[in-house]
This record gives C-alpha cells, structure tokens and sequence, in this order.
C-alpha cells in the first residue's frame, strides 16, 4: 500500500497558474489547421480561430500561450506578419518542413487567440537574425499608446488601445538554433536588448532570458551572474526520450514495457535539473525573485509514418499521460522557483494536448491530465511525502506512485499518478479530519491512445473512495492519473 501524508503547515509558496502553460509555434500543423483556420474556412471560426479547439482550450483554463517559437522565433521578423494579408511577406520556413509561411497568422491574430482563449499572451523576440531596434519597435506596438509611427502604425491596423503584453523572452536556445552563442556572448547581448525592451504606461514588462539546455548548469551559472539583476525569469528546455537525438527517438505508440518504464524515468529527471538550476541560481538569487520559466517540455518521439518529418506530429498515448502527470507533480511542488511552465506544443505537435484533420478534433490523454490538475493553479502548495514500492527493476526502478497537493478555500487537491499496477493508496491529512472526498481518474493500458472517430480515454468518476478515522482511502488503477478533492 501506498502511503501519502498532506502536511498544510508545510508549504513552498503558491502554485502559478502559468505551470500549466502551452506553446503554440510555426511547425507542422499547429498553428496552420491546428489553431488558425482563417476567416473563410468551412471549419467553423471566429475571426478565423478554430471554435472546437479554443472552447477545449478554454475548458483547460489555459493561463499562457508563447508564441512564435521556438527555433522558428529568431528567423521570424514581426512586421512581416502586421497589415493586410495579401501584403504579407512569404518566406520558407527551413526550420520545420521547408513550407512556405504566409505570415498570415501574425501579431494581431495571436493576440485575438489568446483574448478568444482568456489566456495571457507569451511572445519570444528574436535575438538570432533580428536587430534591437525591431524588437524594441515590437514591444512599442504591442505595449504603447504614444503618438508614434510604431503606434499610429497599430492603429491603422485596426488596434486603437495597447495590448499590454506582460511577457516576453529575449531570444530562444540561443546556445543553439538561436545563434550557438557562448553564455558569455549572450549574457551581454541580453543585457543590450533588454535594456531596450522598454516599459509603458503601467504594464510591467516582465524580460525572460535565454536560459539552458537541460543539464548546462555552466550556462545557468554565467547567466545568472553577469545577467541575472536584468531579468524577471530564466527559461529551461528539457524534452523525455525514449531513444536518443542521433538515431531514433522511438515510436510513439508502439514500445515495449521496458521502453514504458525508461521514458517515464526520463521523465522524472526533471526533478534533478530544476533541483540543481535551483541551487545555482540560489546563489545569486537567495531571495527567488528570477523565476524558473520552463517553456519547453514533454515527450518528443519518432514522426508518424507518412508524415513530414519536420512537421513532428506524433501520437499521444497513456504512457504520455503519465509523462505529463509525473512533470506536473514536480513543477508543483518546486512552486518556490518554477514560475511557469509552457507544454511543448499545444496542437498536431510532439506531446500535444489536442490533434486535428480536417474539420475533426480528438482530445489526447494528455489533454485529460491539464484537467485533473487544473484546481492547483494559484492554490497553496502543501507538502506532500509518499512512500511507495518501486516498479521496474535495474536502472529504470521508480516509486510506483507520484503525487503533489494544494489548498485553497479548505478544499485540498491531491493529483496522483500510479504508473503501474492497480495501488491501494492512503491518504492522511496532518491535523485535518477527512470528511469529504471526491476524485476523478483517467485509466488504460499504457500504450492505448484516441484517434479521430474512437476516443476510449476519458476522465471519469473515481470509485471506492472511502474514509476511515479521518483518512482517505482509495485504490488506484492500474496505469492512472487522478485528481482527489478533499475537504475537512
């Protein structure tokens, strides 16, 4: 039996609603057909926004969205996609596919999106191929309503009020698609663009830079010492392999038990690298005031067959649920630091929470996960210590239970994942008498998925809760993620 204790006296602060954050870049089918549709598309829009995907995403209570990439952020130039559409400059987007980019989904539609969304907008500037000037002009347009060119620009362009725009990055993987710049170079080139990324009116800017590549603690170390009192956040990249970058990143849908338990030990090593990015920063920055931004992460597989192998549309099984389950928990309950969070990306690519073709949308597994923990955003962390047998043996054993827990208003929530075999579970709250428990549970085997016309995974009641003397218990499924609400 697995055994969890709440302790409310324990906390590491409030749980941000921008951990549950999404990433919507210009690869594949994401923003073309996955969100964007345009305004004469038979598929029902608003404005030409897909209306099925922005009401799912609006259920999630999506609390960010970052926009325009990635690596395709510092090879794309703003005004480019800014007026009419017919005048709007075309490119080859050679990052992802060699497709031609329209640019007809720009600065103002993604903004409509988000607004149709009711989430706030995350924009990344490009530092790679673009200029100061530009970026400092784009911030001018989203955020000012002073008599300028920039702004009378806006204006005609049928935008009267400033966006206020709060978030904005300087660059992306700089130390790679970005520029392979060395941390020192770009410490003092985020020190010259964010001087330039003015503030206006009373919207406060908040300037995320560049930070590193999974385990490059050196760059987190040069960054934060030479840059860090310019900046509100520092990003992290981390993204779960079942394979490796240099042969094959392993199937989506089609893995051994073996492989199962690898990527979900994978998964869980996002636990060591905000743990150790923590502690460097801790030394230049005791008091936490430059927040963890970890704007890119989940499970990247091999492409579909037959697809374009730049657009990484890939299938979306349980096994991802439980990738998604496990890093949530960890962003939880690192809630000191990890100030936001931005799943890599939110439609048709990698671990995507929705997929689409043609006028039809299919809810993932992971899409189901963002619902079971959508009650933590801005809650109050509270401690949460499991003990748990393992599964798996040799290098990939793991506790076979996950969790992290919040409070707000009385009502504490406690989401779990069991990544194996069905678990009996207790659950006690340290000076708190359970009366009142619900739960809801998202189950099957590990490698079941939905696709267009046969969605088989989908939340549900969770049953056999029961309390005994003021503790909750339950038994888990086997291959589960669950949400309990639990009230004193």
């Amino acid at each position: 039996m697995a055994k969890i204790i709440l302790d409310p006296a324990r906390s590491a602060g409030t749980v941000s609603k921008n951990i549950y954050g999404h990433f919507s870049e210009h690869l594949g089918r994401c923003i073309y057909q996955g969100l964007f549709v345009g305004k004469d598309s038979p598929i029902p829009n608003k404005n030409g926004m897909r209306s099925d995907v922005v009401e799912a995403l609006k259920k999630l209570a999506v609390p960010v969205l970052r926009w325009p990439g990635g690596c395709f952020a510092d090879e794309y130039h703003w005004e480019d996609g800014i007026g009419p559409q017919e005048g709007r400059r075309h490119m080859v987007n050679t990052n992802w596919g060699g497709v031609v980019e329209d640019n007809s989904f720009g600065t103002h539609e993604f903004l409509e999106l988000c607004a149709q969304i009711g989430c706030e907008p995350y924009i990344n500037g490009n530092v790679g191929s673009g200029t100061v000037r530009e970026m400092a002009e784009w911030i001018e347009y989203l955020n000012s309503d002073g008599d300028s060119t920039v702004v009378r620009r806006r204006r005609a362009n049928g935008r009267h009020d400033a966006w206020n725009v709060k978030y904005f990055c300087v660059g992306n993987e700089s130390w790679g698609c970005g520029g392979n710049m060395r941390p020192e170079y770009y410490a003092d080139e985020y020190r010259r663009y964010a001087t330039f990324c003015r503030q206006y009116g009373k919207n406060r800017l908040y300037k995320i830079a560049c930070g590193p590549n999974s385990d490059d603690y050196e760059w987190t170390r040069i960054l934060m010492e030479r840059a860090g009192k310019y900046m509100d956040g520092l990003s992290l990249h981390y993204y779960t392999l079942c394979g490796d970058w240099q042969t094959s990143k392993g199937s989506a849908t089609r893995f051994t038990e073996e492989e199962y338990y690898r990527t979900l030990f994978r998964a869980a090593r996002m636990d060591e690298l905000v743990s150790r990015h923590s502690a460097v920063m801790d030394r230049f920055d005791p008091d936490k005031k430059v927040g963890l931004i970890v704007d890119e992460w989940g499970a990247w597989y091999d492409v579909e067959e037959g697809t374009n192998p730049g657009f990484l549309y890939q299938q979306n099984t349980m096994r991802d649920a439980m990738v998604a389950a496990i890093t949530l928990n960890i962003f939880n309950r690192h809630c000191d630091r990890v100030k936001m969070a931005n799943l890599a990306q939110t439609v048709n690519v990698l671990q995507s929470v929705i997929l689409t073709e043609g006028d039809r949308m299919v809810l993932t597994p992971t899409y189901h996960v963002f619902d079971l923990y959508k009650d933590h955003m801005d809650a109050r962390q509270v401690e949460c210590s499991v003990e748990s047998e393992s599964v798996c043996e040799g290098e990939y054993a793991q506790p076979q239970v996950t969790a992290s827990a919040s409070e707000k208003d009385g009502v504490f929530t406690l989401t779990l994942a069991n990544l194996s075999a069905a678990a009996p579970v207790r659950v006690q709250v340290e000076g708190i008498r359970a009366a009142q428990c619900s739960g809801r549970v998202l189950t099957g085997p590990m490698d079941s998925f939905n696709d267009f016309g046969c969605s088989i995974l989908e939340v549900r009641p969770l049953e056999g809760i029961s309390l005994t003397d003021g503790s909750v218990g339950v038994a888990l499924p086997a291959c589960s993620v669950a949400s309990l609400r639990i009230r004193a």
